[in-house]
């Protein structure tokens, strides 16, 4: 059972994943995909960290997610990333360079490879999944071309992703909210 659980910030939507994951009764491998690049998201780990159960395997990884995926992926294991919203930022934002605020902009080298990567990981996954992301593209259109990238290709990631997943639950205010399986 593949599983994509999205919401806004503070929504719940890792808190209910986790509760997912325990009530599966299989081992558990959380897959971890933020870098704590500054004070406010070393804290948000923390946070995160706090609420697993010590026998969680926590693998980090930012980049080769789909392959991650792949490695730990097994009948009796359930694997749980969180998130794919801070995963596509990593991707997206992979190569050291300027981007501008008008125009098109160019993805990484690594980006529709590392994407496609992630699809096929899902789509044969040994075990369960479940994938928490961000619907972040509910709110105003941003200005600057680089904010209308990430809305656009979030949106893009979290279609592909529903339609490749059995369920599909959006949390509200900390409530679940059914929109497939």
């Amino acid at each position: 059972m593949r599983t994509l659980i999205i919401g806004g910030a503070r929504s719940g939507k890792s808190a209910y994943a986790e509760r997912l994951a325990i009530a599966s009764r299989k081992r558990i491998v959380y897959i971890a995909t933020a870098q704590a690049g500054d004070d406010e998201m070393r804290n948000r780990i923390v946070h995160h960290r706090e609420r697993r159960d010590m026998y969680w395997t926590t693998v980090e990884e930012t980049i080769e997610l789909g392959r991650a995926i792949e490695k730990h992926s097994g009948p009796d294991t359930l694997i749980l990333v969180d998130c794919l919203t801070i995963w596509l930022a990593n991707l997206l934002f992979s190569e050291a360079r300027t981007y501008p605020e008008v125009g098109k902009i160019e993805p990484p080298a690594a980006f529709q490879y590392q994407r496609a990567l992630l699809l096929k990981a899902l789509e044969n996954a040994k075990g369960g999944v479940i994938l928490v992301s961000n619907e972040i593209g509910q709110g105003v259109i941003p200005q600057g071309a680089i904010s209308r990238w990430f809305v656009d290709e979030s949106g893009r990631l979290n279609q592909d992703v529903a339609a490749v997943c059995d369920r599909a639950v959006l949390i509200v205010a900390g409530l679940p909210v059914a929109l497939k399986g």
